[in-house]
């Protein structure tokens, strides 16, 4: 009980009391002199999006990464589109001041930009997918955290769009980023971000550290080995991409399983970051906010359901009964909303029960493709609706 009521809800509370108490702090210390930055701080960066059979979205792409606001010459715009068989090359190489690298064989993102990344000259290098888009002013709210020298990394946040008439995978995956989102504004505040979304993040390139190309998830690995290496991931809520959610319940768990498979493997490769004796805040934060979610958590959902119904069928007293009914509405609930889905009925308080136990249940299919080997590093991409 312990470790899923403190994995899902307790982190987060305690996480916002630390914050609270921090800001108290912060008003009874007075404010330490310094130089302030120029306003606004600036440094010459490159835009890197990697896109494999994007036809359907890189000219909207382009078309907004193009008229971010920067000041003019000094952003480069670097477009990998290895293995791509549509168009999307030919599209990209219109646009005056994008540079395309392209190659025929497919060896996946990590072997993509690893590729080019040799290439950068700039001090900043902005991370982004191709089936998104940013607000005006992304650029500018990330790189002026670079002012800070102890920064190493800023990630942006991911918004996903929903509409009116919200599917489940819509609805669950919305509110679930709406909530990632604040943890990691708090996880922020107190210390560091627990690795960046790949949507849109921003690294200082000399802290480049090629993944090992076998990484599944290498936005989070990378950012993760810059805070090892002692510099702070700031998040930056006022850069953010847009995109739309996934197509499908189908589609979405797709996803969820592959990035399961690797939040697993990365734990295993990032292990040292355990060690509270050396990393202090941030082994806490790695441990409560991304450990237990993959690890722990999963595993205690129907152990908790079955020692429940034991201590039940036992002569247990009310509490357990009652504990017992509210694990079964919430199952139901998620059973209905899979159900409504099915039937492309919209009732949301369902859908987000069902996206729960989705994302769980994703774990453990993660678990067995990184167990059997089975997870390639070739991303098959999700419909997007």
């Amino acid at each position: 009980m312990l470790v899923v009521a403190y994995t899902y809800i307790g982190y987060g509370i305690l996480l916002y009391g630390f914050i609270k108490i921090k800001r108290l702090a912060a008003r009874r210390t007075p404010p330490a002199k310094h130089a302030q930055a120029p306003e606004p701080f600036v440094l010459p960066l490159t835009v890197v999006i990697a896109a494999y059979n994007e036809a359907d979205c890189i000219a909207e792409k382009l078309q907004n990464t193009l008229s971010l606001h920067y000041p003019q010459g000094m952003v480069r715009v670097f477009v990998i589109t290895d293995g791509s068989t549509d168009a999307t090359p030919q599209i990209a190489a219109g646009y005056p001041g994008v540079q395309v690298f392209h190659q025929p064989e497919r060896q996946g993102k990590i072997a993509a930009v690893n590729r080019i990344m040799p290439l950068v000259n700039t001090p900043v290098v902005v991370y982004t997918d191709a089936n998104t888009t940013l607000n005006p002013h992304a650029l500018l709210n990330m790189v002026r955290h670079f002012a800070n020298n102890k920064v190493g990394a800023v990630a942006g946040e991911k918004r996903i769009r929903v509409g009116s008439e919200a599917s489940a995978n819509e609805a669950g995956e919305g509110l679930y980023w709406k909530y990632e989102s604040a943890l990691k504004r708090w996880d922020s505040e107190l210390y560091s971000v627990v690795g960046a979304a790949g949507e849109l993040f921003a690294i200082r390139t000399n802290l480049y550290e090629p993944p090992p190309p076998d990484t599944i998830i290498e936005d989070f690995y990378k950012t993760l080995r810059i805070a090892q290496h002692g510099y702070r991931v700031i998040y930056e809520p006022n850069a953010f991409a847009m995109e739309s959610a996934s197509a499908s319940v189908a589609e979405e768990l797709k996803r969820k399983i592959r990035i399961a498979a690797g939040g697993l493997q990365a734990i295993f490769r990032l292990r040292a970051l355990l060690n509270p004796f050396r990393y202090g805040l941030l082994s806490f934060q790695f441990t409560s906010h991304r450990v237990l979610r993959w690890t722990l958590a999963p595993l205690a959902l129907p152990v908790l359901l079955l020692c429940n119904g034991y201590l039940v069928a036992a002569g247990g007293n009310r509490f357990w009964v009652v504990m017992l009914a509210l694990q079964a509405l919430f199952y139901l609930s998620a059973l209905l909303g899979y159900l409504l889905e099915t039937r492309k009925l919209r009732f949301k308080p369902f859908f987000v029960p069902f996206y729960f136990c989705m994302m769980n249940y994703a774990v453990y299919r993660g678990f067995w493709r990184i167990a059997t080997g089975s997870q390639s590093v070739l991303w098959e991409k999700a419909k997007r609706a």
